[in-house]
């Protein structure tokens, strides 16, 4: 038999299916057995028969093991030579070996029917009702419900929310530790779609059927941090930490954790744990540079970044982030190098493209900067700044006729803007045109709107400042203290200004302005990660976004 059985391999192997399908149906008619039905059904789903596949994957859950019932091992209470017996065999080898003789056949059984679940059916949720009612007639009947959650996760990978939604809500009912795993997924895909009061329902359900569960504790944890509870937060990742210490979910968050309370060492003693587990995940990586920067080593910010770029080479956020702490170091040719890779990478950030631009603006190559420029106005079309900094470079390079067509240009689409009209006025006295006293009647009228609009504006504060504090003079003494969050996490990056636009004509002060800088590898609202339990597989489900948003397996 096993001859036979290692010939079928080879025509597998070979590609020689229909030979392969001869020698295991003579195995299974004469000594079935769990590999060669498993085998058969692979041939079968290789060549398209549909049928073959039904009676094979019926064959399969029929295999008999030859091990004992479970009841065996149940110690009869009044006989205690009995009882000493059962105590020394309930793990002895031969028990061993029959839990891993049913854990395999298990497994068999459900990688056959997500294989054939699809194909012997018009759709894959009849092919797994078909699949579910045949292992409900079987000595496997547990396992139909692992099926029916398989089904739920197959509509998550076909984006069917809707019907996965429903088909887990049928485990509400049932036993625990189904009902935990149908809860977490529920809990999991709800905090999704950020409906936090239905995901934190499900995550206690989840938690009330298994409290053992790390991925509801997770789940319940990631109910409470949006809630902005990050104490309480912390307490449900430890939790889980301690039900599993390598469930990798629960540690990210509990790193960013800490992160938001401001216990920066804890954080990052955190992420250097995560990354002993995940040495090549670039979202650990970003975490321990932030925190490095955060704790001002940027000697160890650098290094971690670099690290990440050798996982993540194109990644640009990640360029651009190193190239700003460059900058700061005062290593302005490190610098450009990485925010030039950067812009190679995402040509539309607009930070690096304002970084570019300063930087050839500084080292005197205008010219150079123009291109950049250019890109940032036809990204932001409506803010003048990149236009009037177009013309600023013309005006510098000493390309006075160009520089006064864009200032027109600008003047056309913007015919409110001050600086533009200031600069009209002094081009056209300088060049000797007619012009100039029709842009400096327009720039007075500008400049005489601008004032009534701020003296309205001025006025109305007062006002308003007055009826507050008559508003608040019965009341009692009291301080109230209001904290305002961005919705994301950003942190503060010094760059030059791009000189040309609020300076006098041949003056190039530098003042000091407040860029932000997105975390990388992430979207901008720093969320921690979510978890879903599936029981079939014993990982976690997956989303697919990186970043602060770490999200579930």
């Amino acid at each position: 038999i096993k001859i036979m059985q290692n010939i079928g391999v080879v025509f597998v192997k070979m590609g020689q299916y229909s030979d392969a399908i001869t020698s295991f149906e003579h195995i299974m008619s004469e000594s079935p057995n769990l590999k060669t039905s498993f085998n058969l059904i692979l041939c079968y789903f290789a060549i398209g028969d549909r049928e073959k596949m039904k009676k094979a994957f019926q064959k399969l859950i029929v295999v008999p093991l030859g091990i004992d019932e479970d009841d065996k091992y149940i110690p009869p209470n009044d006989d205690p030579h009995m009882n000493l017996v059962i105590e020394a065999i309930k793990n002895d080898p031969l028990r061993q070996m029959e839990r891993e003789r049913k854990a395999m056949a298990e497994r068999f059984i459900m990688t056959a029917a997500k294989l054939v679940a699809p194909a012997i059916e018009a759709s894959f949720a009849a092919g797994y009702d078909w699949c579910v009612e045949m292992v409900k007639a079987s000595q496997y009947v547990e396992l139909a419900n692992d099926l029916e959650i398989n089904k739920a996760i197959t509509y998550l990978r076909q984006r069917d929310f809707n019907q996965a939604v429903e088909t887990l809500k049928m485990f509400e009912k049932k036993d625990s530790r189904v009902k935990s795993a149908a809860a977490t997924n529920l809990s999991f895909l709800y905090f999704l779609e950020n409906d936090f009061g239905l995901a934190d329902r499900y995550a206690d359900l989840a938690m009330s059927a298994d409290r053992y569960n790390p991925a509801a504790l997770t789940n319940k944890g990631n109910c409470v941090f949006a809630r902005g509870d990050y104490e309480k937060a912390a307490e449900f990742y430890k939790e889980a930490l301690r039900n599993d210490s390598s469930f990798t979910e629960a540690l990210y968050n509990l790193g960013l954790t800490y992160k938001k309370l401001n216990r920066l060492e804890e954080a990052l003693d955190c992420f250097l744990k995560l990354h002993a587990i995940m040495r090549n995940s670039a979202q650990v990586m970003y975490q321990i540079a932030n925190l490095y920067e955060m704790l001002e080593d940027l000697t160890q910010a650098i290094e971690w970044l670099m690290q990440l770029i050798s996982v993540a080479p194109t990644d640009p956020q990640a360029l651009a982030k190193l190239g700003d702490l460059y900058d700061n170091e005062g290593d302005k040719s490190q610098a450009f190098q990485y925010y030039y890779e950067s812009f190679r990478y995402f040509p539309s950030n607009i930070e690096g493209i304002e970084w570019l631009g300063a930087y050839y603006i500084d080292t005197q190559f205008c010219e150079k900067a123009i291109q950049y420029f250019e890109r940032a106005a036809l990204i932001q079309p409506t803010q003048v700044k990149w236009q009037l900094m177009v013309a600023s470079c013309y005006r510098r390079s000493g390309n006075y006729q160009k520089a006064l067509e864009t200032y027109k240009d600008i003047h056309r689409k913007f015919p409110e803007n001050v600086e533009c009209l200031r600069f009209l006025v002094r081009l056209c006295t300088d060049m000797g045109l007619k012009e100039v006293q029709e842009y400096a009647t327009r720039l007075k009228k500008v400049e005489k709107m601008k004032e009534l609009r701020e003296q309205r504006v001025k006025s109305g504060r007062d006002g308003s400042a007055r009826g507050r504090r008559e508003g608040s003079a019965g009341s009692e003494n009291g301080q109230s203290s209001y904290v305002t969050s961005a919705k994301g996490e950003r942190m503060s990056a010094k760059l030059k200004s791009l000189p040309g636009v609020n300076d006098p004509y041949e003056t190039s002060n530098n003042k000091d302005i407040d860029a932000s800088y997105v975390d990388p590898l992430g979207p901008q609202i720093e969320r921690p990660r979510t978890a879903a339990r599936k029981r079939v597989d014993e990982d976690e489900f997956a989303d697919e976004e990186l970043g602060d948003d770490l999200l579930p397996e």
